[in-house]
């Protein structure tokens, strides 16, 4: 069934957790990762991310895929808002890797550290399951498998672009470009995704 996706603000999506779960909620409550509103029909709503927080999904699960220009490659599964797009933060930051899968775990691994675009993302790399790197995003750092709504962290810790996938499911498109430094901001975001073959929009990336 095609499900529909529909982007509201945070202050939204507090106020109905708020009124469904009879608790008060603030940005620092909020700050484990993506509010997912109990689904009414084909309707998931999904809200914007979190300060410092990685979202990451199947690109067909909703997050859709972009087409970038800046890297010239397909980028999907991950965002710092709602669809798929590239990611940048500042060198020092602690991030929030968080699943917003409803069933299937993801990884978050270093797949390669490039110095300028094209961002060329191997075809078969060999992508590690299992934690490494303690919790510092450099070359050779993987999140270990993160299960559905849950989380871990990582300190950005040193300026560069870094290539990443999910361990699980590179292959079926989810992989992406980190860019940490000074004045690093995310790329604009992929089209909804309706459908299980989701396409983007080509456009500027940070």
């Amino acid at each position: 069934m095609v499900r529909k996706f529909v982007a509201v603000g945070l202050a939204i999506a507090g106020l109905a957790i708020s009124a469904c779960g009879g608790r008060m909620t603030n940005e620092n409550s909020m700050a484990g990762g993506t509010v997912m509103l109990p689904p009414m029909g084909d309707l998931a709503v999904y809200a914007m991310m979190p300060k410092h927080t990685i979202g990451e999904e199947l690109p067909g699960e909703g997050l859709g895929q972009l087409k970038s220009v800046k890297w010239k490659a397909m980028l999907g599964g991950y965002t710092q808002q709602t669809y798929s797009e590239s990611l940048g933060f500042p060198p020092g930051t602690k991030i929030t890797i968080r699943n917003v899968s409803r069933k299937n775990t993801h990884t978050m691994d270093v797949v390669k550290v490039i110095t300028k675009s094209p961002a060329i993302f191997p075809k078969n790399p060999q992508l590690s399951v299992g934690a490494k790197g303690d919790g510092k995003l450099l070359a050779g750092y993987a999140s270990g498998p993160i299960k559905p709504g849950q989380s871990v962290t990582v300190t950005l810790v040193k300026d560069g672009i870094y290539l990443i996938g999910c361990a699980f499911h590179y292959s079926s498109g989810m992989h992406d470009v980190v860019v940490v430094g000074k004045y690093a901001r995310p790329g604009p975001q992929a089209t909804a995704a309706p459908t299980s073959s989701p396409t983007g929009r080509s456009s500027w990336d940070p």
